[in-house]
């Protein structure tokens, strides 16, 4: 069956794209992603994509600059082979945190990363639970951010404690704490915390009473495990019970995040697979798809092209 329409994956998380792909009843797109000794990325089609809607599967994690420039080239290769468009969903958004400037000498990254994507001539962007809504802004293509939280609430409604609280661990994800609240019917509390480094913070002050109460912290990203290390032991010394579930829709899990987290009173964390899984054989850990949630986003997409062409 002729399709009008290309999924490509890049090599950032191919088994994402493979099972997008497979929601959606196609083949991946065929294509070559080689190195040279020097670190330069070659990309080549192995199919053609001549008036078709391409869709580039390619998160932005660790390595970060790497993984982007592979997006980069491919969009560039899409296009030189006369794809009708091209859309980028990129499950997570690298450089997502570099959305201003918190001195005068300092790039605005998110703004130099969405200027190189629309350069290489990508159309429209998809991507998960943005960091900072404000990065749709710096596009001046069209940007679908979608959110895991009604998925990852499915998959936490049956193992979630009794009388639980939604922890937001700091000020800006209130409204991220909120959406799950809402959903799984619980009160909201919210840390306070003051940064001291890139990979330390520290809890001043809880606006809620734990006092016996298990707690759910929810957060967009879990990086080095530091936020939400401090926060759990915040939350003990305030008096929750040691019953503490963490949800996140981006695991990048990076410098020692296991063992920070692999505390006694933290029971089990969820993530979603927008960034593919670094920590095998974690009885913890719990990756839940957003294949699904894609892939019909995807199809809404087709579908009102289809409808714009017939009309």
């Amino acid at each position: 069956m002729s399709h009008g329409f290309t999924i490509f994956g890049g090599t950032a998380n191919p088994a994402l794209a493979a099972a997008i792909a497979r929601d959606l009843h196609v083949q991946i797109g065929a294509c070559a992603i080689d190195r040279f000794p020097d670190g330069e990325v070659a990309v080549r089609l192995l199919e053609p994509v001549r008036r078709k809607e391409v869709f580039l599967v390619q998160s932005t994690s660790p390595p970060v600059n790497d993984h982007l420039v592979e997006l980069l080239a491919f969009a560039d290769a899409c296009r030189r082979a006369a794809a009708a468009r091209i859309t980028s969903i990129v499950p997570y958004f690298g450089y997502a945190r570099a959305d201003k400037r918190d001195g005068r000498r300092e790039p605005i990254t998110g703004r130099v990363v969405a200027d190189l994507l629309e350069a290489v001539g990508i159309a429209q962007v998809v991507t998960v639970d943005l960091h900072t809504p404000q990065i749709e802004g710096f596009f001046h293509a069209p940007v679908d951010s979608l959110t895991a939280v009604p998925t990852l609430c499915r998959a936490l409604r049956d193992r979630l404690p009794t009388d639980f609280v939604v922890v937001s661990p700091d000020a800006g994800r209130v409204q991220l704490a909120t959406q799950y609240a809402q959903c799984l019917g619980a009160p909201v509390i919210v840390l306070h915390k003051r940064r001291q480094s890139g990979v330390q913070t520290e809890v001043t002050h809880i606006v809620g009473d734990v006092s016996n109460r298990a707690c759910l912290i929810v957060d967009d990203i879990i990086s080095t495990g530091g936020t939400v290390a401090e926060s759990a032991a915040a939350l003990l010394r305030a008096g929750a019970r040691p019953e503490i579930i963490v949800a996140a829709t981006h695991g990048l899990l990076v410098l020692g995040a296991r063992h920070k987290l692999d505390h006694p009173s933290i029971r089990e964390v969820f993530i979603t697979d927008t960034v593919c899984a670094t920590e095998k054989d974690w009885p913890k850990l719990h990756v839940i798809s957003i294949a699904p949630l894609i892939a019909r986003a995807l199809e809404r997409f087709l579908a009102a092209t289809s409808a714009e062409e017939t009309s």
